[in-house]
């Protein structure tokens, strides 16, 4: 059963260049070189500079051995460390963790019977 991370942000407005550049980094990093896949969510409406990564994960139990290899990599924290503390205004971090609502056994069934 898949995992979502959820995590918003506020990028500081001197430091917006170097947040999106550090960002942009970060996913590509984390796509390039670990078993979970990042996007980065720009706001169309609210806070302007209200930024979110959405982490997927093929379950809890994924979800946290990336995150042991992920703080266990120096080169991650190289990244990371920067932008969380120069480019996003302290205290303005929130992650919640969802995960995909799973299918009734009826409704598995109907599916296999219609694709006959």
């Amino acid at each position: 059963m898949s995992v979502f991370v959820y995590q918003t942000f506020v990028i500081k407005q001197d430091m917006f260049k170097e947040a999106i550049d550090n960002l942009r980094e970060l996913k590509k990093f984390r796509n390039e070189n670990y078993n979970h896949h990042v996007e980065i969510l720009t706001p169309i409406s609210g806070e302007d500079h209200t930024y979110a990564l959405l982490s997927t994960y093929d379950g809890l139990g994924e979800m946290e051995l990336e995150n042991k290899r992920l703080f266990d990599d120096e080169e991650y924290l190289e990244l990371i460390g920067p932008f969380f503390l120069e480019h996003v205004k302290e205290s303005s971090l929130y992650t919640q963790i969802y995960r995909g609502l799973s299918e009734r056994k009826a409704d598995k069934k109907n599916d296999n019977k219609s694709e006959k």
